[in-house]
């Protein structure tokens, strides 16, 4: 249990960090609380190795659905904290600490596909608008990046969490 706590508050510590430091267009707060929360998370698994490819495949898929939302015009962010217009870093950053909770805080529901992909359908669009509430991004055509993000992150985790079947570096056996 103490493990799940600690997973999970460092999850939000980064994502405060990370949020927070775009919306002050000071991103570096947030590369730090994530890039912290991925090396301790590694420094926990009993098989680092196994983990980091799940971190890594997580990470990518990460940049590209936030790339792609950045480049549809759905999802706007400060020119500053985009690479080459389109790639949020600070928001891959976020997506690395995130894919920390895969193999523990969200271990329990790998198996149950339909209930991850309604709590994404509901939590993916919360969390994206406190990012904008914070001024870390602003959703245009709030209705249409609403539905981007909840079909996305609905789509997305169920996959993620299979990935982490495969890539569990917290397996016992």
């Amino acid at each position: 249990m103490q493990r799940l706590l600690t997973n999970l508050a460092l999850y939000q510590l980064a994502w405060l960090a990370c949020v927070t430091g775009a919306a002050a267009r000071q991103p570096g707060w947030g590369y730090a609380a994530a890039s912290a929360t991925v090396l301790w998370h590694l420094w926990q698994a009993a098989r680092p190795a196994k983990e980091m490819v799940l971190l890594a495949t997580a990470t990518i898929v990460g940049a590209a659905f936030e790339t792609g939302l950045v480049g549809s015009g759905w999802v706007r962010m400060a020119p500053e904290l985009l690479v080459a217009g389109f790639f949020p870093l600070w928001m891959v950053a976020l997506w690395a600490a995130f894919a920390t909770t895969l193999n523990v805080a969200l271990r329990p529901l790998r198996s149950r596909v339909g209930l991850v992909a309604v709590l994404a359908l509901v939590g993916a669009p919360l969390a994206y608008a406190g990012g904008a509430r914070l001024g870390a991004l602003e959703l245009h055509d709030a209705p249409l990046a609403t539905l981007a993000v909840a079909g996305g992150w609905a789509l997305l985790l169920p996959l993620l969490l299979r990935a982490a079947q495969r890539f569990d570096g917290f397996a016992t056996a």
